[in-house]
């Protein structure tokens, strides 16, 4: 005996015409949205390429240095190399620490005025 699950049902949200689409794109309000985004997120993004391309330069043009024991087997390019994987971490964190409280504010309160058509 086959028995059908019935739909899940979402609350249906009204769709916006393009128009309201256009209108929000050109209000102050997402401006200071998109503003908030870029002025975190293309700072850190240009940072870290430089922190990255200065690992890579020192790798390939600097092997003395990098090759300087610290202690033990441990040497500066693997220091740096883990230095690495714990900035894109941080930098992570950091950016989701700053989305939940500077942009998903502002970006909810845009969305549920553009689809409840406030």
């Amino acid at each position: 005996m086959a028995t059908e699950t019935p739909p899940h049902s979402e609350p249906h949200h009204r769709l916006p015409t393009t128009e309201e689409f256009v209108a929000v794109q050109e209000s102050a309000e997402f401006g200071e949205l998109r503003r908030s985004y870029r002025s975190f997120a293309f700072p850190l993004t240009v940072a870290f390429i430089v922190w990255y391309l200065l690992y890579v330069l020192l790798s390939n043009y600097a092997g003395g240095f990098m090759g300087t024991k610290l202690f033990g087997n441990i040497n500066v390019a693997l220091v740096f190399g883990l230095a690495q994987f714990l900035t894109t971490f941080l930098i992570a964190w950091w950016y989701a620490r700053h989305a939940a409280a500077n942009l998903d504010p502002k970006a909810e309160a845009i969305k549920s005025r553009t689809e409840g058509g406030a």
